[in-house]
């Protein structure tokens, strides 16, 4: 009688069609597709970085700036002062909070996308650089209403991290996370909020002065 009452429920279970996983390519398209049409972006952020060797997670938080091709900009208000710059030939990195007497300076190589800018860097030729996984469909992403979470596996093995995954909102086709899996266990995830593009962005925020007394150390 067991097992007679259990057939029918059977039956129906395994004629229920399996529930496909929806297809990155259309997302990551429009992703792409949206980003060349922005020449400026601007955002509020907060950036948790969490390191298991080291302690507790790090949480931070600022302004973000971008001017294609090549400007990008991190202001941090926690820790204040802090400041991270792409000015279309270096990048430099100030962190007072932990470093007061040191600026570290980098060379942009010319690679011929956008440069060292957080966003542009997922979503420019994302099919030629990355392998694509559709996670989920959530809601917490900055606000911006229903985004799709799509895991990127970069392709090239010598990226400097080990995989991301992006929050990329439906309505509008902008990025508004991005969790990266980094070297040696660390995760980073930024947030982004009152996410503005193609408005008027100050043109200090491109440009870095090393303070005086400060030494440049050169990567």
């Amino acid at each position: 009688m067991r097992i007679a009452n259990l057939t029918p429920f059977l039956i129906v279970t395994l004629a229920l069609p399996r529930r496909q996983t929806p297809d990155p390519t259309p997302i990551l398209d429009h992703a792409a597709t949206v980003y060349r049409g922005v020449t400026t972006v601007s955002a509020d952020f907060v950036q948790i970085i969490t390191n298991p060797m080291v302690g507790p997670p790090d949480t931070t938080r600022g302004k973000l700036y971008e001017r294609r091709p090549g400007e990008f900009a991190m202001r941090f208000t926690a820790p204040s002062g802090d400041r991270i710059v792409a000015d279309g030939r270096y990048l430099w990195l100030y962190t007072p909070s932990t470093t007061p007497d040191q600026v570290i300076r980098r060379r942009i190589p010319d690679t011929g996308t956008t440069g060292p800018n957080l966003i542009g860097q997922f979503v420019e030729h994302p099919h030629e650089r990355f392998l694509a996984r559709y996670v989920r469909a959530d809601s917490s992403a900055g606000g911006a209403g229903i985004a799709d979470v799509v895991a990127l596996t970069p392709r090239d093995q010598n990226a400097p991290y080990a995989g991301a995954r992006v929050w990329i909102a439906r309505n509008d086709g902008l990025v508004r996370r991005i969790d990266i899996s980094e070297a040696g266990g660390q995760e980073r995830t930024v947030i982004l909020s009152e996410l503005r593009i193609n408005g008027s962005v100050p043109a200090g925020e491109f440009r870095f002065t090393p303070p005086g007394g400060t030494r440049v150390v050169d990567q």
